[in-house]
């Protein structure tokens, strides 16, 4: 695609983020660029850096003491101090507390690629103190503003079959795409969840996300899934809710207000980039080749629109609809006291279920399609 620096949404936060007195925390997941926006935002700082990684064997050390005496000897000096692969640092919240307590004028910065360790670690003892944004994969939204609409159209079937991973997006041929996209599923995928030493049954991880690629738009029974795998149902749900937090996949839950057969119970699961999904079946067909292009449009749209959500500050509660006789929709946004209902289709028409319009009168209804989805991101 031989795209130039992709520029990200936050890179126009700046003065937003990176305030006196306050720690900037970035989650996502592993290789979607999260260290080089934060070198990009910090690259005109003015003033004295201190730059290193939660791996780091000294920094681990003075953090992991709590003691301020040694943290300001140690970090005391710097105007701007960024702490990448932060989760890696135990009871990382706590000490930062102890900095910006005591040193109210730094900016401090943090990322982590699994928020169950570092969102646990820094939500309470920095709570008022913080600010917490994700990045994601690629957007659709940042890349139309930098290239313009029809980038995005001749480049649609790239995006569903290889996704929109940061150095995805620069690979000019297949082959390097797919060899990248396969060492992402080989070494960095479950890198933090095989961190967990308690976790049983790790080779049981890929096979459960082999599972839920096939399964995208579908609800997913924990009892089917248990077993399909030969597990426990308690490890199945114990490990998607890994998988969701270390932004893999995401849950979407039934919605229901009014009708008596509406499904509310069952989960059904998207994953954070089609790339990743599909280099875990190792399938990168084009997309008039093969048969889950309704799937892949689905995943494709649901997951641009969360990063709409996120990037643009549109808080929503997302949810699918579904009665027991058949009749669903993909997407139900439920925000400002309004909803609004999307389905995502890739070839075949689709009109409106008549119980969703009878039974929620005042709700906005679209059919999303590859002719007129920008209106929709």
């Amino acid at each position: 695609m031989n795209t130039q620096w992709i520029k990200r949404f936050y890179e126009e936060s700046e003065e937003i983020l990176l305030q006196k007195g306050k720690v900037f925390v970035l989650f996502g997941p592993r290789r979607v660029g999260k260290t080089m926006l934060i070198e990009k935002l910090i690259s005109q700082f003015n003033g004295s850096i201190y730059s290193g990684t939660g791996d780091n064997f000294d920094l681990h050390e003075i953090l992991s003491s709590q003691s301020l005496q040694k943290i300001k000897s140690a970090l005391g000096r710097y105007d701007l101090i960024f702490i990448d692969e932060a989760q890696l640092i135990p009871n990382i919240g706590y000490s930062i507390k102890l900095l910006i307590d005591n040193m109210p004028e730094k900016i401090i910065i943090l990322t982590g690629s699994s928020s169950f360790d570092l969102s646990g670690q820094v939500g309470e003892p920095l709570t008022g103190r913080q600010k917490q944004k994700k990045l994601f994969p690629v957007s659709i939204v940042e890349l139309k503003k930098q290239y313009g609409g029809m980038f995005i159209f001749e480049h649609l079937e790239d995006f569903l079959i290889f996704g929109t991973y940061p150095e995805v997006l620069t690979q000019d041929s297949i082959i390097d795409k797919k060899e990248y996209l396969l060492s992402i599923r080989d070494s960095y995928l479950l890198k933090d969840i095989f961190t967990l030493k308690e976790l049983k049954y790790q080779n049981k991880i890929f096979d459960l996300l082999r599972l839920l690629a096939f399964q995208i738009g579908h609800e997913v029974s924990m009892n089917e899934l248990a077993s399909s795998l030969g597990i426990a149902k308690q490890s199945v749900d114990r490990y998607l809710s890994l998988l969701e937090k270390a932004f893999i996949i995401k849950r979407l839950g039934g919605f229901s207000r009014n009708l008596r057969n509406e499904i509310t119970k069952s989960s059904r699961y998207y994953f954070f980039d089609n790339g990743v999904r599909n280099a875990i079946i190792n399938n990168f067909n084009s997309r008039n080749n093969r048969n889950d292009i309704g799937m892949l449009w689905e995943n494709f749209m649901v997951m641009e629109r969360l990063k709409k959500q996120e990037y643009q500050r549109l808080f929503s509660n997302n949810y699918f609809w579904r009665t027991y006789d058949q009749k669903e929709i993909d997407l139900i946004e439920e925000r400002n006291g309004k909803l609004y209902a999307f389905e995502f289709k890739h070839g075949k028409k689709s009109k409106e279920p008549k119980q969703w319009r009878s039974a929620y009168p005042d709700s906005e209804f679209n059919i999303v399609t590859p002719d007129n989805f920008l209106e929709f991101l």
